[in-house]
């Protein structure tokens, strides 16, 4: 839509056609659940998973669904809805964006460069009445377990085998690896934003909540942002799981030059942030 120009230009002009994404599986479950169009998902009546975050200028929830299949099964959805919850980025300066656009837009990302996470079924924005709103749908990650309930769970009953363990760090320093690589940084990196399941007999992780997520000019800078925050998030980690990620984060086999200077990076950083605390 091209800008309009003079007094009459309202920012409302820039934001009042629908835009709207879903999958066929999607359609399929919202003609047989009459959730087929914006209103009739923005008007269910289910609770809150959530409670509403009232920043930003607006508000922002998440609830829980489980719509009806077309052969009688039932599968859990979140229902993400916001109303006037926007954020401004260098894309966008003046009039800001919703937040689960920036959502939407980092996920859909993220899945075209191969870095595993929610599957999203449906996202749409609208205008009414000066009020921006936005509906984000994914489905949940049933039988999985985030990172930091996994990280309990072992503390309390003992690690799992150390084939399984080992696997599973060196899985997660290719993800985020991979992220980096693409100059994402996910800016919120933590234990209770990885989840683990199981795909077809192996260990399958999901990274979530991309909200906050934003490109960056170098590699390095969203390295160190994401992997200083996993690193001082995750107590329990013994100082070997850490150099094994960090190992293979880097692509290395053993503790080389490349991995010592990161290394103490990461480790300046956490004194940093231990000390301004402190103060």
């Amino acid at each position: 839509m091209p800008v309009k120009s003079g007094r009459n230009f309202h920012p409302e002009s820039f934001f009042s056609a629908m835009r709207e994404f879903k999958t066929d599986e999607w359609q399929i479950v919202a003609d047989a659940g009459g959730l087929d169009d914006f209103d009739a998902i923005w008007g269910q009546d289910i609770g809150w998973f959530e409670e509403p975050n009232q920043r930003r200028g607006g508000w922002s929830g998440v609830s829980r669904l489980e719509v009806g299949l077309p052969d009688g099964g039932r599968s859990p959805v979140f229902i993400k809805r916001q109303q006037n919850h926007v954020t401004r980025t260098w894309r966008h300066p003046l009039w800001g964006i919703t937040t689960f656009r920036r959502e939407f837009e980092n996920l859909q990302r993220l899945q075209a460069y191969g870095v595993p996470t929610l599957d999203v079924l449906y996202f749409a924005e609208r205008v009414v009445d000066g009020d921006r709103q936005a509906i984000l749908i994914s489905r949940e990650l049933t039988g999985y377990v985030s990172f930091e309930d996994y990280m309990l769970d072992w503390q309390q009953h003992g690690f799992p085998e150390k084939p399984v363990w080992r696997r599973l760090i060196i899985k997660l320093a290719g993800i985020a690896r991979r992220m980096h690589q693409h100059h994402i940084q996910q800016n919120c990196f933590l234990p209770k934003h990885v989840f683990i399941g199981g795909l077809d007999g192996e260990t399958d992780i999901r990274l979530i909540d991309f909200e906050k997520a934003k490109r960056t000019l170098t590699i390095h800078a969203a390295m160190l942002r994401d992997l200083d925050t996993f690193n001082r998030r995750c107590p329990g980690l013994r100082t070997t799981d850490r150099l094994r990620f960090l190992m293979a984060y880097c692509g290395q086999d053993r503790v080389d030059e490349h991995v010592r200077a990161i290394w103490r990076e990461l480790v300046a950083l956490a004194h940093k942030k231990r000390g301004s605390r402190k103060a």
